[in-house]
């Protein structure tokens, strides 16, 4: 099932019909971080039967497999844009990706992808993941309670996952648009999200989730940093209680590959993408850094030419990548933080959980981006701290005579999305 969000929102087309198009897609994803939804997958869905209050668990998990798909995506190509990773294969359609090449790069929107497949890039998954649970929630809303089992939680999860997919591409995306609207800045887009988080935060304490109001509270917190509403920030990560993470779950599947973890897939099952030097052999107290794992397999990728070492983040075709992490929570109060007491605090939490000796002295924001560089590596975060704080990005020439572009630091919004956008003409 294919179809691109620009082209559908340009030409207007029903909602109904769109929901029918990945309504026949959907069959299996996660609504909790230790629970499975498992739904039938219906081969033919009239539009008439979208009205049936029964097909909304269906929608639900459509919805949510988009977004985990997307954020699948979305996790290596932030990694090679940030330069965590290299790309060690000889595809063209992953390599631009390393350099920043505009052309290459408007000329995908990215797309759910199999094992074994060598494309990056997230924006048109992740629209259609924010548009679905829209949907879901306009849905959801037209029903009661006793016409929809758990339709609370579906409003909630609508929400408070809805966040994220906005939050994330007002962080990336150069320019953006919402339904085919006018050009967006990011601070437009991010306090789309932070509306969504909070609404999701109230439905979640009515519905007595703890789950999905600390992932809302997180999302909310680090889109509060994202605004410099660093006040807010800080008071939305102080609420998030230890031990707390909310992922993004997957599974091997022969029926569907976009349920596997695709860095796993990127670099075990093919060797498509090496940790680059600046995140090899990382130490803290003397010993290999355990937030950043990487192993040196003596050999080069896939395209003969990049010494491979692999991430031992992500081990299995089933590890789950984090969405929101009491982790990134206490990272973010450091940063957002006004006082150096507390600042210190919540960085050598995070360490404790790691079992790294306390930081001393005076916490400075370089202090805070290198912690954030190794506990958030591989989670797509190095690549948002660097256009948040403008960090430098690679120069020069790469190690194939790829001439890295000085010009592309954020992500252009693709081709499908210009030239079928009316407000982009």
């Amino acid at each position: 099932m294919r179809f691109t969000i620009a082209r559908n929102e340009r030409r207007a087309v029903d909602l109904r019909r769109l929901t029918a198009a990945f309504v026949a897609a959907c069959a299996v994803t996660t609504t909790a971080c230790d629970r499975l939804l498992s739904v039938d997958n219906p081969s033919n869905v009239p539009i008439d039967a979208l009205a049936d209050p029964g097909l909304m668990p269906t929608l639900e998990a459509g919805a949510l497999q988009t977004f985990q798909c997307a954020f699948g995506n979305y996790v290596p190509t932030a990694g090679v844009l940030a330069g965590e990773y290299w790309v060690s294969s000889n595809f063209v359609d992953s390599h631009p990706w390393e350099w920043r090449g505009a052309v290459q790069i408007k000329g995908t929107g990215g797309s759910c992808a199999g094992r074994n497949a060598t494309s990056l890039g997230f924006y048109t998954p992740m629209q259609q993941a924010r548009f679905q649970l829209d949907d879901l929630f306009k849905r959801a809303s037209e029903f009661k309670d006793e016409e929809v089992p758990n339709r609370q939680r579906m409003l909630t999860e609508a929400r408070a996952y809805g966040g994220y997919a906005l939050m994330i591409l007002g962080e990336t995306m150069c320019d953006m648009t919402v339904d085919g609207g006018p050009k967006l800045a990011s601070a437009d887009v991010w306090k789309m999200a932070e509306d969504r988080f909070t609404e999701a935060i109230t439905l979640a304490t009515a519905l007595g989730d703890n789950s999905l109001k600390n992932m809302a509270i997180a999302g909310r917190a680090r889109v509060r940093l994202d605004m410099a509403k660093l006040s807010d920030a800080a008071a939305d990560a102080r609420l998030i209680p230890p031990n707390f993470v909310r992922n993004a779950e997957f599974n091997a599947s022969s029926a569907s590959q976009a349920r596997e973890n695709r860095i796993f897939n990127l670099s075990f099952t093919n060797l498509f993408i090496s940790v680059a030097p600046p995140f090899q052999g990382l130490t803290v107290d003397g010993k290999p850094d355990p937030r950043v794992p990487v192993l040196d397999l003596k050999r080069n990728g896939q395209d003969t030419q990049t010494p491979y070492f692999q991430q031992q983040v992500y081990k299995a075709v089933s590890s789950p990548m984090p969405i929101a992490s009491y982790a990134e929570a206490q990272l973010i109060l450091a940063e957002a933080s006004t006082d150096q007491t507390e600042k210190l605090a919540a960085l050598n939490r995070v360490r404790a959980l790691n079992a790294i000796s306390p930081l001393t002295g005076t916490v400075t924001d370089a202090i805070i981006l290198e912690e954030r560089r190794r506990q958030l590596f591989s989670q797509g975060q190095r690549y948002t701290d660097m256009l948040r704080k403008k960090l430098p990005f690679q120069t020069g020439t790469n190690r194939k005579g790829q001439v890295y572009n000085d010009a592309l630091t954020c992500i252009p919004l693709p081709d499908v999305e210009t030239l079928n956008n009316p407000n982009f003409q």
